[in-house]
């Protein structure tokens, strides 16, 4: 049985993983709830924010302007891919969007390799986080502490954004009634590429918070991908607040099982996948969408 300490220390690394995974679940809940579209290039733009944050990272030498400027690229190129690529789509079958971001994952993914080469990269913290924090019953590192503040610093804006805000409220409505927003002459098309373009910046924001602690490479949006699908699924298609409750279960279970039984972490993932999903088939906030944000 361990220590205390070393458990309290691993349901830390739990929830800050947990908040990766959240910032991921809710790119893929916006886009999913109000477009219904499975956006597979996702993990893949997780990656790019991280290449964005270290190349801006070696130019600017400035860790705190990569972190705010790397998000707002992986949003440009995301508003740039609903815009000519994805909004061409619309109408016909689910699946096309979903071969249509999985290609562009693949050439993503490759285009890395092609501009920044096979071996990862490393973008290390400023000084002022490169600490450790005595939280009193424990040490925990300073860097992790600064991203579970920004991830809350993150969810909190998203929060009145969509529950304060005239455009918040019109993506609200559209997930409820698009045919009655329409109706009222609001242009939805507008409303879709702000839609995507805030979810793939959270996919970059993660993207570079996750590579200041364990390094950038190609392929390291994968498995996050992945896990953030099974996220979604626990949560609930298109809700929020699933996104965010079941975005810190999964954290939890990979960070105690990687404790106690290492080799069973991901297998753990996708057990508890196929017992909400036996229990409440939408879902643990499933059926609401983004009215659930609230």
């Amino acid at each position: 049985m361990p220590e205390l300490s070393t458990l309290l220390a691993q349901v830390f690394t739990g929830l800050v993983l947990g908040m990766i995974y959240v910032l991921l679940a809710i790119g893929l809940s916006l886009i999913f709830g109000l477009m219904t579209v499975v956006n597979f290039a996702h993990g893949a733009l997780f990656m790019v924010g991280a290449y964005f944050g270290v190349f801006l990272l070696s130019y600017t030498k400035s860790f705190w302007g990569a972190v705010i400027a790397a998000p707002l690229m992986v949003g440009a190129l995301g508003l740039l891919m609903e815009r000519f690529l994805i909004r061409r789509l619309y109408g016909r079958s689910s699946d096309d969007p979903l071969l249509l971001t999985f290609g562009l994952s693949l050439m993503l993914v490759e285009g890395v390799k092609v501009i920044w080469g096979k071996i990862g990269l490393t973008l290390d913290p400023p000084r002022a986080l490169a600490g450790a924090v005595n939280l009193g019953f424990m040490s925990f590192p300073a860097y992790r502490i600064f991203l579970i503040g920004v991830t809350v610093a993150v969810l909190v804006g998203l929060y009145f954004f969509l529950g304060r805000t005239n455009i918040g409220l019109i993506i609200r409505a559209g997930s409820r009634d698009p045919l009655m927003v329409r109706a009222l002459g609001i242009d939805l098309s507008r409303v879709w590429l702000v839609v995507f373009g805030i979810g793939t910046a959270l996919a970059g924001l993660g993207g570079i918070l996750a590579a200041a602690m364990g390094g950038g490479y190609a392929e390291m949006g994968v498995t996050m991908v992945i896990e953030s699908f099974v996220v979604i699924v626990v949560g609930g298609m298109g809700s929020l607040l699933g996104a965010v409750v079941a975005g810190l279960l999964i954290g939890q279970v990979v960070g105690l099982t990687t404790l106690f039984i290492p080799k069973a972490a991901e297998i753990m993932v996708f057990m508890v996948m196929s017992v909400v999903v036996l229990v409440r088939p939408s879902g643990l906030f499933g059926g609401a969408g983004l009215a659930r944000c609230a």
